[in-house]
């Protein structure tokens, strides 16, 4: 069965929507490797529908040359977490239908691993129902008093695990949590 590892930039407030505010900060190679990490362990991306509609037209015209990254996104199999979105056109791209953890459970257990980045709503889903293994949180040191948080006020709170903290150039760091032991 294969580990679902998410992926976040995230503010000290915990704000994680659209993350351009990223950019006034360096991404080095330790970033990389930790993001590349991340893909590299994974053949296969799950993504929410919002998620989907910004990384289809921005990776699907990048290549290796102008983004390292651009051959895992682009040829990658991607499944599309919508109740709303008919079809994907994105190079081996599926949409799931609505939200069905059983659905994801199956997707776990037919690759080696999966990997999300951004897709709010469906990341506070796949944490509630208990099917994240990793949750990578790369932590700005910048608050931005308003947009969408990860865990918004008013949600059910959870215990997770502080499985890894490294820091890097810029003063970002990544905290990787996992389940908590019981």
């Amino acid at each position: 069965m294969g580990s679902l590892k998410v992926h976040e930039f995230i503010s000290l407030d915990g704000v994680i929507e659209a993350p351009v505010w990223t950019a006034d900060y360096p991404f080095g190679p330790q970033m990389m490797e930790a993001v590349g990490g991340l893909t590299a362990t994974s053949d296969a991306i799950l993504l929410g529908r919002h998620t989907y509609e910004m990384f289809a037209p921005a990776w699907s015209t990048r290549t290796a040359e102008d983004d390292p990254g651009a051959p895992f996104f682009n040829e990658t199999a991607k499944y599309v977490v919508s109740s709303t979105l008919e079809k994907a056109d994105w190079n081996n791209s599926t949409v799931l239908g609505p939200y069905d953890p059983e659905a994801v459970r199956e997707l776990k257990q037919r690759t080696q691993g999966i990997y999300v980045s951004g897709s709010a709503t469906l990341v506070r889903a796949l944490l509630a129902d208990g099917l994240v293994d990793e949750l990578h949180l790369f932590l700005y040191p910048v608050t931005l008093g308003q947009g969408q948080r990860l865990f918004p006020e008013g949600a059910d709170g959870q215990k997770l695990a502080l499985t890894t903290c490294e820091r890097f150039e810029g003063g970002v760091a990544h905290l990787v949590y996992g389940p908590a032991a019981d």
